[in-house]
């Protein structure tokens, strides 16, 4: 095996050895957004090696100035560099182009010649940016022209796949199965973009550094637990794939199971990827079936209908360009979770996202129990707000904690106040994009930020069968929500029932 730069999880020396990159998708909309800028950052503060290269690949013919054009043009739109610097200069003279259909045998070929005369003792690493129907074409070509299996142990060989990972519980099996003929599991690096946030690497961190918050994070002390993933934007142009996922196959299956999964997981007995990861699938393979035995769902979907998104008028789900007039596939979608553990029993989580609603966020909530005996209720007209202990994720990372406090003056009035922790004021500088954490990981071989099969798998099973049962029901509409509002009044009704609500962001 080549050397480890990790010790217990930990990196010593966060610069990988030689590694070639190829994306496939070159000329698509994610490398040109998230993946080529990343690079550009990465190599500003560098952290890519010395011998490092590019190598695109996609259908359209061009030489490998096309591909530096590409790159070029990414950093003015997307990174804001409107003139070239030295560093975009010298990363660009190490970018090249190979075309070709992804199914044609000769591409692969062609590709392997590249890759030797580029850097013929440097580790590879594949990313498959490309549409989920094709991934196989692109792994099973892969294995047959031998690009996943190492020459030697310098030459190592991985591949990061985008999601989402399969549709179903079914078609997550049989990738995974596909995937573990060419490649072993160690060389797989399943992209969830959410972990690579720096709030949510610093959610171990802060449980697990810290002897102030372990103590309290379980069932004695936790009411319940509020995760949400709000975006103001609509379908835009992704229709066709929207059309055929919905909310809850695009951010429930994977980025709100790792939210779940990172709060809910035991402390991990070191540091490391497996053990992390290990704790992760506890925590998921404790989830109770999101659909029980006399088929009750605590499952709420719904469509944004019109309104009004930050000052302009917005159409209904159904009137988007590409959408089905009849369609229904949910935009927002929220549910209840319970886990069957001795530190969570009847704790709820409960989880939602949704487009078209009034603020682009995603955070974590984690209510707190009230004091057992209300000493203050005499003496103060207010009442006592539960505590609150809040993850932003995006867009503002940081730590927010609610408490309360005595208002100055001669009575005893009391008021919730925040404590806060942003990320930009106290250590200064940008946040990293998590593109650029995760490409350094699987450049580094370090898988602790990526979705192993298992759990892939285990949040599919959980998934599958709410999607079974909507399409039992054969509804002819769902609920709908006025675009600029929390969701729908079914959603409010879910967590009513409980004695419980929304947190208002």
């Amino acid at each position: 095996m080549p050397s480890n730069p990790l010790q217990d999880g930990l990196r010593l020396e966060p610069t990988p050895g030689p590694t070639t990159l190829v994306i496939f998708g070159a000329t698509g909309d994610l490398t040109r957004r998230k993946l080529l800028p990343a690079l550009y950052n990465l190599s500003r503060g560098q952290r890519l090696p010395a011998r490092f290269s590019v190598v695109g690949v996609a259908r359209e013919k061009m030489a490998d100035d096309g591909m530096r054009s590409i790159f070029s043009a990414s950093l003015r739109e997307f990174a804001g560099l409107q003139q070239e610097d030295e560093v975009a200069r010298s990363l660009a003279e190490r970018m090249y182009y190979v075309g070709g259909d992804f199914s044609d045998s000769s591409l692969y070929d062609r590709l392997k010649a590249r890759l030797d005369e580029i850097d013929s003792t440097s580790g590879a690493l594949f990313y498959l940016a490309i549409p989920p129907s094709i991934y196989a074409t692109v792994i099973g070509q892969l294995g047959r022209s031998g690009l996943s299996s190492p020459a030697s142990e310098r030459q190592w060989r991985r591949v990061i796949v985008e999601k989402p990972f399969g549709t179903d519980l079914g078609s997550a099996r049989e990738l995974n199965q596909i995937v573990h003929r060419y490649f072993t599991e160690e060389q797989v690096y399943r992209i969830d973009h959410y972990l690579g946030k720096e709030t949510v690497q610093n959610l171990m961190v802060f449980r697990f550094a810290n002897g102030m918050f372990e103590p309290i994070w379980n069932r004695r002390y936790i009411d319940h637990v509020q995760i949400t993933a709000a975006e103001t934007v609509g379908v835009e142009r992704r229709a066709t794939y929207y059309e055929g996922a919905g909310a809850l196959r695009d951010m429930v299956q994977n980025h709100l199971m790792q939210l779940l999964a990172l709060v809910a997981m035991e402390p991990p007995i070191a540091f490391t990827a497996e053990s992390v990861r290990d704790r992760k699938m506890d925590a998921l393979l404790s989830a109770q079936p999101l659909v029980d035995d006399n088929g009750g769902c605590d499952v709420i979907r719904a469509q944004y209908g019109k309104g009004w998104v930050a000052g302009a008028e917005v159409p209904h789900y159904r009137e988007e360009p590409g959408v089905d007039p009849e369609s229904t596939t949910e935009t927002y979608v929220a549910l209840r979770m319970r886990l069957d553990s001795w530190r969570w029993a009847g704790v709820p989580f409960y989880l939602r996202t949704g487009k078209r609603l009034p603020k682009r966020t995603t955070e974590i909530a984690i209510q707190m129990r009230r004091p057992p005996l209300e000493i203050f209720k005499r003496v103060s007209p207010t009442a006592v707000a539960a505590n609150l202990l809040i993850i932003n994720v995006q867009p503002d990372e940081g730590i927010s904690v609610r408490f309360e406090a005595k208002i100055p003056g001669t009575r005893m009035q009391l008021a919730p106040v925040m404590m806060n922790f942003r990320y930009g004021s106290a250590f200064g500088g940008s946040v990293p994009e998590a593109y650029e954490t995760l490409l350094l990981d699987a450049m580094l071989g370090d898988p602790t930020l990526f979705a192993r099969h298992d759990f892939v798998e285990g949040s599919w099973a959980l998934i599958t069968p709410v999607h079974e049962q909507w399409k039992r029901q054969n509804a002819r509409s769902i609920p709908t929500y006025e675009a600029g509002e929390w969701g729908p009044a079914e959603a409010d009704a879910l967590m009513a029932r409980d004695g419980r609500r929304w947190r208002t962001l």
